[in-house]
């Protein structure tokens, strides 16, 4: 049987903005539980928890780790996040796996941007909320003002639990507003009574038997508060701020205190899951049916694929074999592991609120739900953002082109915020990620642990050719050699395809006369029609023409670019008995379409893409003018929590391309933005010529 019940775990991850000391602090509790016989540091390459070569040359994480102690007769997990926004994966498959966040600030920074994203994904995912207010030791910390601050973003549920005693570095211990000391030293900014009053009615909003006991005067007792407490957590009234100065080993062993005392077990927080397309609860009982989830994947080089489950519900089992949700088989767990750092140690078993490893499991994948054998139920998807920064890559030399793709798709497996995909019109492949720094340390990695180099420049803008007219005529293809010959002659007509058409409304004989056919694509928003007429053109080479005409739009006419929203009509041509053949039939085809398509005042179109910026209210002004020179156009904006402001806005994808480090620079690092396809639109005409005549040039330098 498991050393530690269900109601004796707690799963707590460490999120929070970059440099702010998380990874040391966990190492500090790591060593002062026992785990470790030193005190680990990032700083100098020690630490328990950043072990990749990455990590240690950085000096801070870049991906999420777990690892795990026991205090106060509990089992506590912890998962320690990346703080770089530009690592939001392995922040948001950490907060899955765990039930409380601990959310780290830096007390001489304040409230950084990655501080309020942290607290809004965990409050977006109904998880617990405690805070830390780290390095509280350092010179030009003002402790009252940064809680006001933290009380006006955050709320009025944030009570501070730790008070410092003394300030900056003559910081010399904490006093807990639990339950007040009879004598109160000196160097406190705070009133202790005002607290301990600010975190009972905190309290006793979440139970109503407690609040009217309260209110009726009653004095209530620490042993009544303490399991209150986790209800107030866990219903939002009471975000407990604790204070550490993790150097200088102050506030860390009542951090861990509180955790064990007050952070939610897994039975204490309801989880859902989906049954027969139904929302239901998820009981933690490790004799119920078995669900797990794959919060994270590990590609290591040693032991090969590692994947992280989190149990929410049964027991799982060395040598169980269980079913991965939308698979066709059945797996077997053949190694079971708790995760301690970069330790995996072999366990026999692992009830529900356990977080575990299984290595070499190819079918398994981040965000899959194992189960018994069911599919019927299934976890909710873990949300992961879209990536929004893109480079075109390729292998540096030979020996890379041979290993390029196993190890992008690698990498691909370990971060779900990375993407690998080939442009079908541009032909190049494209890596995207979160930004700049996240695709030069894929290429790092690349580099070291897969030994592939790397060429990446901005990727080519995927622009659609169209016309805006319309255009008839004939081309015939003749070719005489020593042997058969090549015969034939097409007489064509195109013209726009309008969008948002019903195709059997739009293509009859009413509007196309004598139309005996018609194949529409609505991807390409294309339509070929036949209207041949007495035999003209052989029924068995129709399909040929029409594939000649295919060929050429997708190689473009004037500028190397797919072609969209056109209708060509075949209605007439001429045949030979002994030369025509598939080949002549699309050859002359893909000429006179190319010879139309000129006369058809062609245009270029863009892809548009929708944008929504969240940035500071008071960088509205400096937002708005620099969309005005993209050609952006602005569609709306909401007010949102902390003081920000949510842009919505459109753009050509052309200008926006970099708008990363645009929206960094003017707003300090603390505006965000997502990114989607919306549409194409035609491309401005002194904005075609340039695109055209860098087509030529291209075309030119490659003949």
């Amino acid at each position: 049987m498991p050393k530690h019940p269900v109601a004796e775990l707690r799963n707590v991850v460490l999120v929070g903005h970059g440099a702010v000391g998380k990874t040391s602090m966990a190492d500090l509790i790591l060593y002062k539980a026992g785990v470790n016989s030193r005190v680990g540091s990032p700083n100098d390459g020690t630490s328990f928890l950043d072990v990749d070569d990455e990590e240690k040359q950085l000096h801070h994480s870049i991906s999420s780790h777990v690892c795990h102690f026991e205090h106060k007769n509990t089992r506590i997990n912890l998962l320690d996040a990346p703080g770089m926004p530009d690592f939001v994966g392995q922040v948001i498959g950490a907060l899955r796996a765990a039930e409380t966040a601990l959310i780290a600030i830096n007390a001489p920074h304040g409230i950084e941007v990655n501080t309020r994203k942290s607290f809004q994904h965990a409050a977006n995912r109904g998880l617990a909320r405690m805070i830390v207010i780290n390095k509280c030791d350092d010179e030009n910390v003002h402790l009252p003002d940064l809680l006001e601050s933290i009380r006006e973003q955050f709320g009025q549920a944030c009570v501070l639990m730790t008070v410092p005693v003394g300030t900056g570095p003559e910081m010399s211990g904490v006093i807990n507003t639990v339950q007040l000391p009879d004598q109160i030293p000196e160097g406190i900014d705070f009133d202790l009574a005002q607290l301990n009053q600010q975190l009972i009615e905190a309290v006793v909003e979440a139970d109503e038997a407690l609040m009217n006991r309260y209110f009726e005067g009653e004095e209530l007792s620490p042993e009544e508060l303490a399991p209150a407490i986790t209800q107030a957590i866990v219903a939002g009234t009471l975000i407990p701020v604790f204070c550490t100065a993790v150097k200088c080993d102050i506030g860390v062993a009542e951090l861990m205190d509180a955790i064990a005392d007050y952070a939610p077990s897994p039975d204490q927080l309801r989880r859902h899951v989906m049954s027969n397309g139904n929302e239901i609860e998820v009981v933690p009982d490790a004799n119920g049916p078995l669900v797990a989830q794959v919060v994270k994947t590990r590609i290591d080089p040693y032991v090969s694929k590692v994947s992280y489950l989190r149990i929410y519900s049964g027991t799982l089992r060395k040598d169980d074999s269980v079913h991965v949700v939308g698979a066709k088989s059945s797996i077997k767990i053949h190694q079971l592991n708790e995760v301690q750092g970069n330790t995996l140690e072999p366990v026999t078993e692992a009830i529900a609120g356990n977080i575990v490893a299984v290595t070499k499991v190819e079918d398994l994948h981040t965000g899959n739900t194992v189960t018994n054998g069911s599919d019927e139920i299934t976890m909710p998807p873990i949300a992961f953002p879209k990536p929004i920064v893109g480079l075109a890559v390729e292998p540096k030399s030979r020996a890379d082109q041979a290993r390029i793709s196993n190890a992008l798709h690698k990498i691909e497996e370990e971060d779900p915020t990375f993407l690998v995909h080939r442009e079908e019109q541009t032909h190049e492949m494209v890596m995207e990620g979160m930004s700049e720094l996240h695709l030069q340390l894929i290429e790092r990695r690349l580099h070291d642990r897969e030994k592939v180099d790397i060429v990446t420049h901005e990727p080519r803008i995927p622009y659609r050719e169209t016309i805006t007219g319309e255009a008839e005529g004939s081309y015939r293809h003749k070719k005489q050699s020593g042997g058969a010959g090549q015969f034939a002659e097409v007489h064509l007509r195109i013209s726009p395809c309008p969008h948002d058409i019903n195709p059997e409304e739009y293509f009859t004989k009413d509007r196309f006369a004598s139309m005996r056919s018609y194949h529409y694509d609505p991807e390409w928003n294309f339509c070929f029609v036949d209207r041949v007429t007495g035999g003209s053109v052989p029924n068995q080479f129709i399909p040929a023409v029409e594939k000649g005409v295919r060929e050429q739009m997708i190689s473009g006419v004037i500028s190397r670019n797919q072609v969209q929203d056109v209708v060509v009509e075949l209605f007439f041509g001429k045949d030979h008995p002994v030369d025509s053949n598939e080949t002549a039939f699309k050859s002359a085809a893909a000429h006179c379409f190319k010879e139309l398509f000129q006369k058809s005042r062609p245009a270029l179109l863009e892809p548009i893409v929708q944008l929504e910026i969240t940035v500071p209210s008071d960088k509205i002004g400096d937002i708005t003018s620099d969309l005005n020179t993209r050609r952006g156009r602005m569609e709306g904006m909401e007010e949102v929590a902390g003081g920000f402001t949510m842009i919505h806005a459109k753009a050509p994808l052309a200008h926006v391309m970099t708008y990363a480090r645009s929206l960094s620079s003017l707003t300090g690092g603390q505006g965000s933005f997502t990114m989607e396809f919306a549409t194409y639109e035609l491309v401005p005409p002194n904005e075609q010529s340039k695109v055209i005549e860098q087509a030529s040039q291209e075309l030119a330098e490659a003949r």
